[in-house]
């Protein structure tokens, strides 16, 4: 198992229909492939005999490397140091409005001394469940990759490229100034073929127009706060989760990578969680990208008006909006270093979970007040769901963690049942819209006190995760963070006290202890959760204790792979653990620097509070 790589040490590119790793070594471990939950036509990153994968790198002498991105951008450069000389590779896939359209540009130039040069392709079609067929065409600069189902890509080169046993593969020593340059593009069967001199054209001008894309998006951004270069790259890796098409944003990049190494909390994040998606566009609206939280709002419109009643609404969807995520065990995969098994697909669509209304009312009232007015022939259906939701409010659920063998009453699944209350009279009342407005404040008024009467434990003095239960959930730092109670509320500064006794390592935090808390009937550990490390952070600075939670932050910020990318959790020896990257982590800590950002401005006196409610 050592051959793996730290999740770490990859970067990511993607052109909003799918995204794909490339590690320090410059191989390509992981494309679905053409979609964001398609196949992979590489996994090596789960299965690094079977999985398939795509390397350039120096051969035949030892080597340093570094990545970095071209700043404001999703251009990925990896380079090469040897002691004959140093090379750089520049991975990106450009943005373009069809996802089959798709195009993988890769480049290697050198840029001092004289480097023997190594590429091996071995793509494995869906999951590593099929080898390709591949054929040489004419010209010796094309193969073409077909899979029984018939999918198809060719790869191009301007240099001549070898076929063994279901590989490409090319060596070639190359001298200062010289450029290696790859395409992989999705094709039919009457694809034209290109000259050497038009994939040279054809690659420099995907490249300047893929920078050009990138800049301009980034140069729609009002943010100029602290910590802008990182707050930037979170919303760049937020974007390339985002689909072109669609609008919606998945949860990461990938499938199956472990919350603990050798351990089954093995997920498929490659789809749009209501919840998350909710958060990523409070990111957007923020940060001034309007047009990602449109797109989301006419993608949740979608959803909602298709409904037959509110009770219908999923917790998560396929990108498209499709409804059924079947999930399945890929058994011919070992998993990350050992990590089993290996699911595509996730059963927890099935799930009833609560705190998903409140996310999403909350989500069309920040877009109301942010981004646009809603009409009222959406507030109907809005008015449906909330209306629901004083029905269901008291029905136990699996919980924002998704616990998989039982349902508990709990407690962020209130709290954010009193948010879609509380946002829908406030969208009610600002927009004079018809609602029975007694009613909801009658039933968001019950929750509240049932709440601070029900959830508080005397003897732990703090809310606990569950009524009756004996222990905190991370998950309690939303309460001041959905503006439930004032960070000065007695009974909530005992429960940060709790949650910093119990849960709190330095910038770390867990997000409640598996061995006393609700059972997912799973074994093994795992880390420390980063989206609950940023929350506990923006409760800090929103409590006035803005010094300390700026160190937090600042150190929180060094546990961010060299690329400035997190995964979902963080271990004790500080590397990343679960699907990589994770857009809420990164949602998470737009939203922290942007509350520490206010707080370190305010003047003497001023007040300041999360501005997504001013």
């Amino acid at each position: 198992m050592n051959d793996y790589l730290p999740i770490e040490d990859y970067g990511l590119i993607g052109n909003l229909h799918t995204t794909a790793l490339v590690s320090k070594t410059g191989s390509i471990d992981f494309l679905p492939f053409t979609r964001f939950d398609s196949p992979t036509i590489f996994a090596a990153l789960l299965d690094r005999q079977k999985g398939g994968h795509w390397q350039i790198s120096p051969n035949g002498e030892p080597y340093d490397s570094k990545q970095m991105y071209l700043p404001e951008t999703g251009i990925l450069l990896t380079r090469f140091y040897t002691r004959g000389g140093i090379a750089e590779l520049t991975d990106f896939l450009p943005i373009k409005q069809k996802e089959k359209r798709f195009s993988l540009v890769r480049t290697l130039k050198i840029i001092k001394g004289e480097l023997r040069i190594k590429m091996e392709c071995l793509p494995r079609f869906d999951y590593a469940r099929s080898l390709p067929i591949m054929e040489q065409q004419p010209d010796s600069i094309h193969v073409q990759c077909v899979d029984k189902k018939g999918l198809r890509f060719r790869l191009l080169s301007n240099r001549e490229l070898q076929l063994q046993h279901h590989s490409i593969t090319g060596e070639w020593v190359l001298q200062q100034g010289e450029l290696l340059s790859f395409v992989l593009e999705s094709r039919t069967k009457k694809a034209r073929l290109y000259e050497k001199e038009e994939l040279d054209a054809y690659t420099q001008r995907a490249f300047l127009e893929t920078v050009h894309y990138w800049r301009n998006w980034v140069e729609q951004s009002t943010y100029t706060g602290r910590w802008r270069e990182m707050v930037l790259r979170s919303a760049i890796t937020l974007k390339m989760l985002t689909s072109y098409t669609y609008g919606s944003t998945v949860a990461a990049a990938t499938f199956g990578l472990p919350e603990y190494v050798g351990y089954s909390r093995n997920w498929d994040y490659r789809f749009t969680w209501i919840r998350d998606s909710a958060f990523t566009m409070y990111a957007f609206l923020s940060l001034g990208f309007t047009q990602e939280a449109r797109q989301y709002i006419r993608w949740v419109m979608d959803r909602i008006e298709h409904m037959a009643d509110a009770s219908e609404l999923q917790l998560m969807y396929a990108v498209d909006g499709a409804c059924k995520l079947e999930e399945v065990e890929l058994d011919h995969l070992e998993g990350y270093k050992g990590s089993r098994p290996v699911r595509v697909g996730n059963a927890a669509y099935k799930q009833f979970q609560l705190d998903i209304y409140g996310e999403l009312i909350d989500t069309i009232y920040l877009y109301n007040m942010h981004g646009g007015p809603i009409t009222y022939e959406f507030w109907k259906y809005v008015a449906m769901l909330i209306d629901h939701v004083t029905t269901i409010w008291q029905t136990d659920d699996h919980g924002i963690w998704e616990v998989r063998n039982e349902e508990r009453d709990f407690l962020s699944s209130k709290v954010m049942a009193w948010v879609a209350l509380e946002r829908g009279i406030q969208i009610a009342d600002y927009r004079s819209f018809p609602a029975p407005l007694d009613k909801w404040r009658k039933v968001r008024d019950e929750i509240y006190l049932h709440i601070y009467t029900e959830y508080w434990n005397e003897e732990v003095q703090a809310f606990v995760q569950y009524k009756g239960a004996s222990l905190v959930d991370a998950s309690a730092l939303l309460m001041p963070l959905m503006r439930m109670f004032s960070p000065a509320e007695p009974r909530w500064v005992a429960t940060l006290a709790a949650i910093e006794r119990e849960l709190v390592t330095d910038s770390l935090v867990y997000r409640y202890s598996l061995e006393n808390g609700a059972s997912d009937g799973l074994d093994g550990p795992e880390g420390t959760f980063s989206i609950c490390s940023f929350w506990y952070i923006e409760c800090l600075s929103k409590a006035g204790r803005v010094e300390e939670a700026r160190l937090l932050f600042e150190k929180l910020l060094s546990y961010a792979n060299h690329l400035g990318l997190y995964s979902e959790q963080i271990g004790l020896q500080g590397q990343q653990l679960g699907n990589f990257p994770q857009a809420f982590t990164h949602l998470s800590l737009i939203s922290a620097a942007l509350q520490l950002n206010r707080d370190l401005s305010a003047k003497p006196g001023d007040y300041t509070t999360n501005d997504q409610y001013v």
